[in-house]
């Protein structure tokens, strides 16, 4: 029986890396993979994976409402599929959350989500939180803040370099807006050493 599986951590842990590196594996030995990214993050382009160590892939962009059952099922009707890799997936629906479920439990297929699991307020995403409910196994990728304790937590600095505590969940950004730190320094709103 497949599983799915969430892969959760603060910014900069090598989540996007892990993901290509678990698509790799699975194309290396003559099995196809699906992946798929958020629409609303282009960084990389639409429907492009990469990792800030060079790699990427293509990847099927989702929004809120792809299914994402329907959309597995029909490509692998086309072509048998091995494996599906879902990034950001912090930003998958509780309603898509189930239908990886799906792909897993009805189509016996893998499901690999790899995500942040709390937000720069210290909230659980809504993906997040029903991938923590149903996902049959969860792992921590790990990273580090400044200090050198385990980084857990994301900061989000405005356009001057402070620090936001205020706004809308979804920002998209990278190392220019966020910096992953420990519970400690989230706490004082302090990204540097000091």
């Amino acid at each position: 029986m497949a599983k799915m599986y969430f892969y959760y951590s603060a910014m900069n842990a090598g989540k996007s890396t892990v993901l290509l590196q678990s698509s790799y594996n699975y194309q290396e030995r003559g099995m196809r993979t699906l992946l798929f990214t958020p629409a609303l993050d282009t960084r990389a382009g639409l429907g492009r994976i990469q990792s800030r160590i060079g790699l990427e892939a293509e990847a099927r962009p989702f929004g809120p409402d792809l299914d994402l059952l329907a959309t597995t099922r029909q490509e692998h009707a086309d072509q048998p599929i091995a494996c599906v890799l879902v990034d950001e997936a912090q930003f998958l629906t509780p309603a898509q959350v189930w239908q990886a479920t799906d792909v897993a439990d009805v189509l016996n297929i893998a499901v690999l989500c790899y995500g942040l699991r709390t937000d720069f307020q210290g909230q659980l995403f809504p993906g997040s939180a029903t991938l923590l409910a149903l996902a049959d196994t969860i792992t921590e990728l790990k990273t580090i803040c400044h200090c050198g304790r385990k980084a857990t937590m994301v900061l989000r600095f405005d356009a001057t370099g402070r620090p936001v505590k205020e706004g809308a969940q979804v920002e998209i950004g990278g190392n220019e807006r966020y910096v992953s730190v420990c519970r400690r320094h989230f706490k004082s709103g302090t990204a540097t050493a000091t």
